[in-house]
């Protein structure tokens, strides 16, 4: 969550793209999108400048809530895919701490070097070593990756 944040707050719209422009009348404040303080009286600055020329900000921040919606919606998409992935990873982190013998975390070290060995994600790592319990072969590469591992996990052991 923290990272969402920071993505949020790199890419938030500056304080004068987010001041409102005001109708036209005599007011003081930020023009709608070019950061310039000052007088304004019907749309136009004291100075002669036109404050219709800034309303190109309204549409720079609705494409950046856009892009900062699109990458929630990635992040949110990546989370519930790894919510959903979390109970077979425990289960085949359960069956290396059983074959190896080994710790939680060096169960999980092995898990990611049979991912990174096989290059296959972690969590079909997972799926192939618990649907090979059921009987399903688990697939060549990531079988010789497994295997290796527990071989390094066993002879740092010793």
């Amino acid at each position: 969550m923290d990272r969402a944040r920071r993505r949020a707050a790199a890419t938030a719209p500056s304080r004068a793209e987010t001041v409102a422009f005001h109708p036209p009348g005599r007011r003081h404040g930020v023009d709608g999108g070019t950061g310039r303080t000052g007088e304004f009286a019907n749309g136009e600055f004291v100075n002669g400048e036109s404050a219709e020329a800034s309303n190109g900000a309204p549409e720079r921040q609705r494409e950046q809530l856009r892009g900062q919606v699109e990458e929630l919606r990635t992040e949110v998409e990546q989370l519930r895919q790894a919510a959903e992935s979390r109970p077979v990873i425990d289960q085949a982190r359960g069956m290396v701490m059983a074959l190896a013998p080994c710790d939680a975390q060096t169960a999980w070290w092995v898990l990611v070097q049979v991912s990174q060995h096989s290059n296959v994600k972690l969590r079909r790592v997972a799926r192939a070593l618990v649907a090979g319990v059921e009987g399903t072969p688990v697939p060549e590469p990531v079988r010789g990756a497994l295997a290796a591992a527990l071989h390094r996990v066993r002879a740092a052991s010793r």
